[in-house]
């Protein structure tokens, strides 16, 4: 009612809609402060008229959902004392700044005390643009500019700004050095996380004495922790995680510390003793540091304050608990005790706790009865709990109202999933797999809104998949294969818009081809594998059916009629797939406590592999052992970042397409035991990151093709072939005119193909060999311990395939 108002607090009042240009909040002239963060202004915009508030000291627009191009007339705002736009995290929609407008505010907002921004899109402006901060620099205190998009090096210019107390740079594609010298010596809070640093953390650290917090997480840092490091008698917090830090942690002289992160460094040396004088600590975090020797749990008494605890992945002979947890660490909220070879189950009464971690410890014993009791009475605030990977035994504990994580895989639980876990409505995961459950699966789960991984993949359960999935379910991993399961597919699995694996293999499901599944635009890996599955493959209800699928496994079925071309055709992930990704990247879910791995099993030649982890770039089909017939479409050529083709065991006619010479990333190709005619296209030769070949049990005809590749290819690759001829046969071809075509070193120039680029492919298809396990060395007379060796170097399982004996009789019947 009076437009001499100065000052406006609307912060946190669940605001939403449009920040209206006509607004009235415009309008107030006279306005010194605004807060209107922690609403929600969804896709509104930051209007022009933000400008005409010139009296501005005080601008804060964090978190209140913004989005759009910051308008250049904030610049006008030069009496700016603090300045925060920041969000709390990416969103598709974000406030945009480029770069002759932040040149603007900056030249002209000479008072700057505060300018946080951290999370707006500054992708335009360079490294280079932080050297207009000189403006300021006699004025700014705090500067976050965390995970804006800054590119280039880091000068240390920043870091030596002269009145500077708060520094977030964190997250952005920044490298350099830390400064040896000079540092702005009145910091207090220095988050540097993410930065790509060469060399050691400086023993000039040691000077800024008033340091309370020190985030150097992710930053490449090497060498050798500064002893000057704890001479910082104010620092509480303390991240130095993920780097490659070297050398032993003995004595700690900073006993105001209240948070200390080491993790995922190379430490060395037993458990340091000195931390239980920091009697402050709240949060201990020395999970993978290369710890080892024997632990004293009883000791933790001493840091009774402790919250969240995670010793995992260490190399300790064991972790003695010989008391009740909750005696000792009274105030705990999180434990991680995984990979630590604690031997038997700790006893807890903790109420308070909200996460356990006792994965992969090496317990061998049944689970307590004071357990089931504490889960079903006590443990109300509980949302994580993992006890999977040990040698658990009994009954199946149950889950309570509210958790959202529940991992009891890769144990010997024996018994029935009890409908009381119809209860637990707010579970994210559900991984159960590999334990010897019996009984039906509780209906109920299909219904829970939260639900994205279940899990129940290598057990005895039986009965019917849930035909309870609802419209708006959130699954994204669905794993119910190596089970009992019979009947019918639910249709009501097309309501699962967001999966992106379902693995139904190795059950004795009765149905026809589940066309309805093209709907699913998320989905990239569908195995159906050793199933009753029978009729024809057809695919074209929808306009893009699969459009993401790397992963087509129907192979053991009854399937008949022609190959599922039309499939093929619109299978747009396995086309084209980006190979510039900077390092191997995995299928998976992040989570806060943990983080789930896709999984899927394929078969080869008489072996069942089990990737633990799936590459985002590994792409087949398996359509082997069924009844399919007619011949293999050209189109098939057009997926060329396939890595494996199985289309063996059918009866497919006609010749080998030329067209998978273009399958220029195939590493395996199996076209055996079918009807094909012909010769075998020269061209397959030029296929550099084939490692295996199995075309035998054919009517194939004339020469074998040399060179290349196809010359690593013995006797049983083309075997059962009786017109065929050529060395690998021991059998010579009668005329001269028959010899196999071989290139000259001209071909090989003009072509683009010599020995050196078969050598270099050939070495990196040795890769996925390997990691595959396809060579004969690997399927015949492996040596077990180089076997060993490579399943644990890329995370894959080999065994034998327990259902091939039986595939004769199935197809038969």
């Amino acid at each position: 009612m009076s437009d001499h108002v100065i000052e406006l607090d609307l912060s946190c009042n669940n605001l939403n809609g449009d920040l209206h240009p006509n607004s009235t909040i415009f309008q107030l002239r006279h306005l010194q402060q605004l807060n209107l963060s922690l609403n929600f202004f969804f896709g509104s915009s930051l209007h022009v008229g933000i400008g005409d508030l010139v009296n501005l000291t005080y601008l804060n627009l964090s978190n209140c959902y913004l989005s759009g191009n910051i308008p250049s007339t904030i610049s006008h705002l030069s009496k700016l004392v603090s300045l925060d736009l920041s969000n709390y995290r990416h969103l598709e929609q974000q406030l945009k700044l480029d770069t002759l407008t932040w040149k603007k505010l900056i030249h002209n907002a000479t008072n700057l005390r505060e300018l946080h921004l951290n999370r707006v899109d500054m992708y335009s402006i360079r490294e280079s643009s932080l050297s207009m901060l000189k403006n300021v620099s006699s004025s700014l205190v705090s500067l976050r500019l965390g995970e804006i998009g800054l590119q280039g090096n880091l000068s240390s210019a920043i870091l030596s700004l002269p009145n500077l107390q708060r520094l977030d740079l964190s997250n952005n594609e920044l490298s350099g050095k830390l400064p040896k010298s000079n540092w702005s010596t009145p910091l207090r809070y220095l988050d540097l996380s993410g930065i790509t640093f060469s060399g050691e953390i400086p023993k000039s650290i040691g000077h800024l004495k008033y340091l309370t917090q020190l985030v150097l997480s992710y930053c490449n840092l090497d060498g050798m922790v500064p002893l000057s490091l704890w001479n910082l008698t104010q620092l509480t917090h303390l991240d130095l995680s993920d780097n490659h830090l070297t050398g032993f942690i003995d004595e700690f002289s900073t006993y105001s510390l209240q948070s200390l992160y080491l993790s995922n460094n190379n430490l060395h040396g037993h458990f340091p003793n000195s931390i239980f004088e920091l009697q402050n600590l709240t949060n201990l975090d020395l999970s993978s540091t290369n710890l080892s020797g024997v632990v004293d749990f009883h000791q933790f008494s001493k840091l009774n304050r402790l919250w969240y605890l995670y010793l995992s992945h260490n190399g300790f002979l064991s972790i003695n608990i010989d008391s009740s947890v909750d005696t000792i660490l009274p105030n705990l909220f999180s434990l991680d005790l995984s990979y630590a070879n604690i031997n038997s189950f700790p006893k807890f009464q903790a109420r308070n706790l909200e996460s356990l971690d006792l994965s992969n410890s090496n317990i061998h014993a049944r689970i307590p009865k004071w357990f089931h009791k504490k889960l079903l009475n006590s443990w109300k605030d509980i949302i994580h709990i993992d006890l999977s990977f040990n040698k658990l035994q009994g009954d199946l504990p149950i889950p309570p109202d509210g958790i959202e994580d529940f991992l009891l895989s890769n144990n010997n639980f024996t018994g029935d999933i009890s409908s009381t876990f119809c209860n637990a409505s707010s579970l994210y995961i559900l991984n159960l797999a590999h334990n010897n459950l019996t009984g039906m699966i509780p209906q109920c789960l299909g219904t829970f809104s939260y639900l994205s991984i279940l899990d129940m993949q290598m057990n005895n359960l039986c009965g019917s998949i849930p035909g309870t999935f609802s419209k708006g379910n959130i699954f994204e991993t669905i794993k119910l294969n190596g089970n009992q399961l019979e009947g019918p597919l639910p249709q009501c699995l097309a309501y699962c818009s967001y999966l992106e694996v379902l693995d139904l293999g190795d059950n004795n499901i009765e149905d026809t081809f589940p066309n309805w599944l093209e709907t699913l635009q998320e989905l990239q890996v569908l195995s159906l594998r050793s199933n009753h599955l029978h009729g024809s493959i057809t695919c074209s209800s929808t306009k893009h059916p699969f459009p993401k699928l790397r992963i087509y496994d129907v192979s053991s079925n009854n399937f008949s009629g022609p190959l599922p071309t039309s499939c093929f055709k619109n299978f747009q992930g396995m086309m084209d797939v980006n190979n510039s990704q900077i390092g191997l990247q995995y299928m998976g879910k992040a989570r806060y406590f943990n983080y789930y791995n896709d999984s899927v099993v394929i078969i080869m030649k008489g072996l069942s592999i089990e990737l633990t982890r799936i590459l985002t770039t590994f792409t087949t089909i398996d359509l082997s052992n069924n009844k399919f017939d007619g011949e293999i479409s050209e189109v098939i050529g057009e997926l060329n970042s396939l890595k494996g083709l199985n289309l063996s065991n059918n009866g497919i006619t006609g010749t080998i397409p030329q067209s998978l010479s273009h399958l220029r990333n195939l590493e395996w190709l199996d076209l055996s035991r079918n009807q094909l005619k012909g010769e075998i296209p020269v061209a397959l030769t030029n296929l550099n990151f084939l490692s295996f070949l199995n075309l035998s049990q054919n009517h194939l005809e004339g020469v074998i093709p040399t060179g290349q590749q196809f010359d690593t290819f013995g006797n049983d690759s083309y075997e059962g072939n009786t017109m065929l001829c050529g060395f690998q046969l021991s059998k010579s071809c009668k005329n001269e005119e028959d010899l196999p075509p071989h290139s000259t070193s001209e071909d090989e120039e003009e072509s683009g193909f010599g020995w050196k680029a078969v050598a270099i492919g050939y070495g990196c298809g040795a890769i996925y060999g390997l990691l595959l396990g396809y060579n004969v060395f690997f399927f015949t007379g492996k040596p077990q311990w180089l076997a060993r060796h490579v399943e644990n170097m890329f995370n894959i399982r080999l065994k034998r395939s327990n259902n091939r004996a039986n595939l004769n009789r199935r197809r038969m019947n």
